[in-house]
């Protein structure tokens, strides 16, 4: 049986993994790929928890975060597709207003 910190330590590594990509990269398409390792990471720590406590409550709050994901990758896309067709770039550096 794996231990629950092995499952918290692997999160916290993935977390990291993904901040340091949001803070660092600047391919708009890298950073919402870094946001969803940061999510994944945190449906992590509730299913870890889920298990050790032996109830659904980490489930059901790691079903709403999937479903967030989802949302989020869906308009994230769009609007990174919308700003390349505009700009003919994603480099978040070189995006820095709305307007065109």
């Amino acid at each position: 049986m794996i231990a629950t910190s092995n499952y918290l330590i692997l999160a916290a590594v993935l977390f990291c993994m993904g901040m340091l990509g949001v803070l660092i990269r600047r391919n708009a398409l890298v950073v919402f790929m870094c946001i969803e390792l940061m999510l994944n990471a945190a449906n992590l720590t509730f299913l870890a928890f889920a298990r050790e406590r032996g109830d659904a409550t980490g489930h059901i709050s790691a079903f709403f975060i999937i479903a967030v994901a989802a949302a989020e990758a869906a308009v994230g896309l769009a609007i990174v597709i919308s700003v390349f067709r505009a700009r003919g770039t994603v480099n978040i550096e070189e995006i820095q207003t709305m307007k065109h």
